[in-house]
């Protein structure tokens, strides 16, 4: 029993699930696992798109050769240096000496980094605008850095008017047996796994993306191979919308999202009751989040979806309490912009967090901060209703 499936009859998926990684560079926790895809065409000439990340070795290997069954490997296109798709080259290399591999300048620099023996292998140095042809396919290579890593290239097939585009378009998740985007209920299943990919992975990179978004428009795309998750080849416009918006830093929806921090619950207890007054004075969804209990990744990607953002935030330490700290930080590394936040604050003797959150928020481009603000001593009480019902009231009608 092997893994491979058919994308068409001469293009195969070789790649392999992992449901077993916690994190994914060891930073992003994935319960939901996730997909190395690696793409193999039987043509003239064969030829495999990227390998895998070496947790899934056995299974690619065994796909590779149930996809050669007996034949040489021509050529081994490597689109991104990343390990989690470059760590089998040199077993690759091993197995089938005789192969090329075709990549950038850039490539091949890095390619030496992780494997020294790479400079001995039999090279192809493309760029953009280049092509190799395989027999029935001819692949245009085109340039797409910084999305993620400097070195990545994308290659479109004139043949299936396939995009194979190395981490663009990708997400979290594991495939459980499909291939193919249609095969999902992919708004149930993977919407906000590719939000969160995007944004944490991808998302300072909008500048980037958006170029190559423009040369995606110029080419006749029938189907898009990403490196991770599912394969798309019906209703491509709506995902590429997903990402004019994702990388133009357009909220997705008019939602609000609360994160508030609490050392004892005191907080919470004021997130909760600024949640009930935002609900009932916008009708809007309201999703609420403990920075604490809520890994960073999550809030991200949610940063993406929603276009205004309350913070409740204690004094701790006469600073900011560290996680919403942390959030903060991961804002402004990420670049978001076009954002409304609204601050408030809690301290028994000197809440100080309104002041040092606008700060920091306001090295965010584009961003606005309401001047209405809420702050609380230690507890919320009935006194503090009116200003609460003001705070709400600015948020709402903002």
């Amino acid at each position: 029993m092997n893994g491979v499936k058919k994308v068409t009859e001469d293009i195969l998926w070789i790649g392999g699930s992992d449901k077993r990684i916690e994190r994914f560079e060891n930073i992003f926790p994935i319960p939901e696992g996730v997909s190395y895809n690696s793409y193999f065409v039987d043509d003239e000439k064969t030829v495999v798109f990227d390998t895998a990340d070496i947790t899934v070795c056995d299974q690619y290997l065994e796909n590779l050769k149930e996809a050669l069954s007996g034949k040489k490997l021509d050529y081994l296109v490597v689109l991104h240096m990343e390990p989690d798709h470059c760590a089998l080259i040199s077993t690759v290399v091993s197995m089938y000496p005789e192969v090329t591999v075709v990549g950038g300048a850039k490539t091949f620099t890095f390619m030496e980094q992780f494997f020294p023996e790479a400079a001995d292998y039999k090279r192809l140095e493309v760029k953009e605008g280049d092509t190799l042809s395989t027999g029935k396919h001819t692949f245009h290579f085109v340039a797409a850095p910084m999305v993620h890593w400097p070195e990545v290239l994308m290659a479109y097939d004139d043949s299936s008017k396939a995009l194979f585009s190395a981490d663009a378009f990708g997400t979290f998740g594991s495939l459980d047996g499909g291939l193919f985007a249609d095969e999902f209920d992919y708004e149930k299943d993977f919407l906000d796994s590719s939000r969160r990919y995007y944004a944490n992975i991808v998302g300072k990179y909008g500048i980037q993306v958006q170029a190559v978004l423009k040369k995606a428009a110029g080419l006749d795309i029938q189907m898009i191979l990403s490196l991770h998750g599912p394969v798309w080849r019906k209703d491509i416009s709506w995902l590429l919308e997903k990402y004019q918006k994702w990388s133009t830093y357009e909220p997705e929806t008019d939602d609000i999202m609360v994160v508030y921090g609490s050392l004892y619950g005191h907080t919470k207890a004021a997130a909760e009751s600024v949640a009930c007054a935002l609900r009932v004075k916008t009708g809007k969804n309201i999703k609420v989040f403990d920075v604490s209990g809520t890994d960073v990744s999550y809030l991200i990607g949610e940063v993406w979806r929603c276009s205004k953002i309350v913070l409740l935030c204690p004094t701790y330490n006469n600073g900011i309490y560290p996680p919403m700290e942390a959030f903060l930080n991961d804002m402004a590394a990420l670049g978001v912009t076009k954002r409304t936040f609204a601050l408030a604050q809690n301290g028994t003797w000197a809440p100080v967090t309104v002041k040092l959150m606008t700060e920091k928020l306001q090295n965010l481009k584009n961003i606005k901060i309401i001047e209405q603000t809420l702050t609380i001593k230690s507890t919320l009480h009935k006194a503090d209703l009116e200003s609460l019902d003001a705070f709400t009231d600015a948020v709402s009608n903002e």
